[in-house]
């Protein structure tokens, strides 16, 4: 059985995908796409991978991509890796190696070493706020909060009890890691611009709904 799954979430990205599948054959992984079942046009163009697994979500959202997927998965570890291309998969054997003696492997944009092709102003300012609000309220010592290219033990991921549907999980998956005491750390990543389509990020909902879920999550913990 291979040891590790890259958990593929996809959402319209019938551009980029075929591409960076082809780039990802090389990597004996086991792939597991997630996605929508009205993305046909998607669904079609990745129709041709054979080594290609395909999860229809039940629901709609980054989020149930994410938790979906992980509930699907039977490899010890699973790494997520979104479909535009954007992470680097030259890293996944670093970061295997490092989740050896850790529960989950953050890559991170903004550590010496890492970078990015395809952050913006107010993406960039945003994830510096959370990031913040993050160490700050959960003591999380993470630099790049919003960014979910991670590698992680399988188990350890669904003990999580994730529940957010949408990009709330961004924060929620490293939040509810520490509550649980899981061991993890960040790594340089360099994000490279993505092949081709749009973000699906809107960075004032999404960011006002990151807000508040690491509002709710603090007050969680203090009425524990």
């Amino acid at each position: 059985m291979t040891k590790l799954t890259l958990l593929i979430p996809a959402n319209k990205e019938a551009e980029s995908l075929p591409i960076f599948l082809k780039e990802l054959e090389k990597y004996k992984y086991r792939k597991l796409v997630v996605l929508q079942s009205e993305d046909k046009e998607t669904i079609e163009s990745i129709s041709d991978f054979q080594d290609v697994e395909i999860c229809v979500q039940e629901k709609r959202g980054y989020g149930s991509a994410l938790i979906e997927g992980i509930k699907k998965i039977d490899t010890n570890f699973f790494c997520i890796i979104n479909a535009d291309g954007s992470m680097n998969p030259k890293y996944l054997e670093e970061m295997l190696s490092l989740c050896k003696n850790q529960d989950l492997v953050f890559g991170s944009r903004y550590l010496k070493g890492g970078g990015s092709d395809d952050d913006d102003f107010i993406t960039f300012i945003g994830n510096k706020i959370f990031s913040l609000l993050g160490n700050i309220f959960f003591k999380l010592s993470l630099s790049d909060i919003l960014y979910t290219y991670i590698l992680g033990r399988t188990s350890s991921a669904k003990n999580l009890n994730l529940q957010y549907n949408d990009f709330r999980i961004c924060v929620e998956i490293p939040i509810l890691a520490k509550y649980q005491n899981y061991k993890f750390i960040s790594t340089p990543s360099m994000e490279r611009k993505r092949i081709g389509g749009k973000k699906k990020v809107n960075a004032l909902k999404d960011g006002f709904l990151i807000l508040t879920a690491i509002i709710y999550l603090y007050y969680k913990k203090l009425s524990k």
